[in-house]
């Protein structure tokens, strides 16, 4: 079992790992939309929530030795169903073609007042461990 850190993904607030990594896959940590560079910015809207937060599970899972295209399984949560299109969209224009397992989990409300979390389990790329 290897824990995964990178500064480029926020550093965990609690008790976890950004990553871990065991039996050739690697499970991500729930990721909230904080960017790494500017804790503290402002949230801005859905859409721009899941660019932030799928960028990053990509910082994440590339320290990992994986990348978005080994992803096999996703989790959104978002804190109103209403927020689904605009995330939807950004999460096709990130993932391309590739087209993981994925659930879609509404709920009350998130961490800090966000508006979308994303959790990932992913393939490790060929000549990781």
């Amino acid at each position: 079992m290897r824990f995964v850190q990178t500064d480029l993904a926020p550093s965990p607030a609690g008790h976890y790992s950004q990553a871990v990594v065991h039996g050739g896959l690697v499970y991500v940590a729930g990721q909230l939309p904080i960017d790494p560079a500017d804790p503290k910015a402002a949230p801005g809207d859905a859409a721009s929530q899941a660019r932030q937060a799928l960028d990053n599970v990509r910082a994440i899972l590339e320290s990992a030795g994986s990348g978005l295209d080994h992803v096999l399984q996703m989790t959104i949560y978002v804190s109103d169903i209403a927020h689904w299109p605009d995330v939807n969209r950004v999460y096709a224009e990130m993932l391309g073609e590739h087209r993981p397992a994925r659930a879609v989990v509404p709920t009350r409300d998130l961490h800090y007042g966000w508006l979308v979390e994303i959790q990932a389990t992913a393939a490790l790329k060929e000549g990781h461990a």
